[in-house]
């Protein structure tokens, strides 16, 4: 089995839940939200505040080496983020050097790169993800189809910006990962068991 196991998705799509179950079948240890709890403490930031961060589009247009390579004094919010991205960095490492485990998000493929990580993207059709959300209590019955539906495609557009701004890479995009996964019409709890068997 590889050590390190990442879990690239599309929100809504099951990633996270898959990442768990397959983290539980394997017993590896998992991570994801204890991820910005751990920025938050080293950055004396709220946890929320470090969330809003790592799930939004960067705020220029210019990748994370040029940003760092000139005074950014006039620049701070660029820089903050800057440097969330970098305890990211540095939280993943040591946790990847401590012990196999699965890893939801958070640009894992890429900065775990060196570790060689078993690279997996999970999407699927719009419906389903709408679906998934109003059943795990997200977009009660106060939020409209519509509204929903916008809400879903601005997280998926906000990820793909920051996962493309800090890797130079497309998110999504098969030849970037080892295996993509289609959870629509799937039962999220089987696939976690089969790819664990043929891990």
């Amino acid at each position: 089995m590889k050590k390190i196991i990442t879990v690239g998705r599309e929100f809504g799509s099951g990633g996270r839940e898959l990442g768990r179950r397959l983290a539980e079948a394997l017993g590896v240890a998992y991570y994801d939200k204890e991820i910005i709890v751990e920025i938050a403490k080293r950055t004396e930031l709220s946890e929320q505040y470090v969330n809003n961060i790592v799930e939004n589009k960067p705020l220029v247009s210019y990748p994370i080496h040029v940003g760092v390579s000139f005074n950014t004094g006039n620049f701070a919010p660029v820089q903050q983020k800057n440097n969330i991205y970098y305890e990211q960095e540095q939280i993943l490492k040591e946790m990847a050097e401590k012990a196999p485990c699965v890893i939801v998000g958070r640009c894992a493929d890429h900065i775990l790169r060196e570790f060689d990580p078993f690279r997996i993207f999970v999407y699927s059709d719009l419906e389903t993800k709408m679906r998934r959300c109003r059943s795990k209590g997200i977009g009660e019955e106060e939020i409209s189809d519509k509204d929903l539906k916008k809400y879903i495609q601005r997280v998926d557009k906000n990820r793909a910006e920051y996962y493309e701004f800090y890797t130079g890479k497309k998110w999504g995009e098969k030849l970037n990962y080892d295996l993509c996964i289609n959870t629509t019409g799937t039962d999220i709890k089987m696939i976690a068991s089969v790819l664990a068997k043929m891990l």
